[in-house]
């Protein structure tokens, strides 16, 4: 027992020791030296693909090395999650975080193949946004109470849409209609258009998505909004009201951001953090952020880990009180 305790010990030293000697060795000064890749757990086409897509395009253009955007959706983002945290940190594989990521570790307390926080190098965030809870433009209902008030009458009946078990929007929509107290069916998607696509078709009542996706739609009048999750009175979209405005206790702002590998080196963490928010400051990016719905935001390495061990705590204590499973 003894010997077999010494084995572990030596084990647990060697690895200790292989990665503070990792990080102790000078960075690469010609990096990066060829192309990067940033992982994404979500499919082409949605709102966190669409951000991720112009901060690598920001970030091609500064570095002068190709930062291509690889969509490995599926399990929630856990996929392209699992990836990001066994991936070598040496620079060369980013990982685009949306707030899901919060959701998702509040879900599986358990059973997950990688820490949500300490596996991870958390670089800067990108942007903030209200999620925002929208229906087709011929829907009977012109805002949410109207919306609650028939789902009372009728449990069961009405049906609302997410990105996928286990996201924020998923989250949100159980905690808004768990404070209700409605029965409304949740219906969860891998991502991309087909919430969009099954909403309009009227096979689901309401969609429950980023500003980054709904911003445009909205603009263009393909959905119309029924709430926002922003704080009570600071709704961003005129004449629209935030979900605290009729249920005072709920209101989320989701985020999405820029992580890579736990152990990078402090200099090369230290790089990314200054490019990645000079993408986010530059004028074009800036006003496409905006566009999105969204409050451009970068933020140093320690702004944004304080951001996502909050939300995990606050998130775990809405999926406990409220029971909130992935069946």
């Amino acid at each position: 027992m003894i010997q077999i305790l010494r084995s572990v010990c030596l084990v647990v030293i060697i690895f200790w020791t292989l990665g503070a000697h990792a990080q102790n060795r000078p960075m690469d000064p010609q990096w990066p030296v060829k192309p990067m890749k940033m992982l994404l757990g979500y499919p082409p086409g949605g709102g966190s693909d669409i951000v991720a897509r112009l901060i690598a395009r920001g970030l091609t253009d500064r570095l002068g090395q190709n930062v291509l955007v690889e969509n490995h959706p599926g399990a929630g983002g856990i996929i392209a999650t699992d990836m990001a945290a066994k991936a070598s940190p040496d620079g060369y594989t980013l990982f685009f975080v949306p707030s899901g990521h919060a959701s998702i570790a509040a879900l599986r307390k358990k059973g997950l193949t990688f820490d949500p926080v300490n596996d991870f190098t958390w670089i800067s965030t990108v942007t903030t946004y209200p999620l925002a809870l929208t229906v087709a433009p011929d829907s009977k209902f012109k805002n949410l109470e109207e919306f609650i008030q028939s789902a009372k009458k009728e449990p069961g009946k009405y049906s609302y849409s997410s990105v996928g078990v286990g996201t924020a929007m998923h989250i949100l929509g159980e905690w808004i209609f768990s404070e209700a107290k409605v029965d409304v069916l949740h219906v969860p998607f891998k991502g991309g258009t087909q919430p969009f696509q099954e909403l309009i078709a009227g096979r689901v009542d309401v969609m429950i998505d980023t500003m980054t996706l709904t911003a445009t739609l909205l603009k263009d009048k393909r959905v119309r909004a029924l709430a926002v999750t922003s704080p009570k009175g600071a709704s961003p979209v005129a004449g629209v009201q935030t979900v605290a405005d009729l249920l005072p206790s709920v209101f989320f702002e989701s985020w999405l951001g820029v992580a890579a590998p736990a152990n990078i080196h402090p200099e090369l963490l230290d790089r990314l953090n200054r490019e990645v928010n000079l993408v986010v400051n530059q004028p074009d990016v800036k006003q496409r952020l905006i566009d999105f719905g969204g409050k451009p935001q970068g933020s140093t390495p320690n702004e944004f880990k304080s951001r996502v061990v909050k939300d995990i705590s606050s998130l775990s204590m809405v999926v406990d009180s409220r029971r909130i499973t992935l069946d």
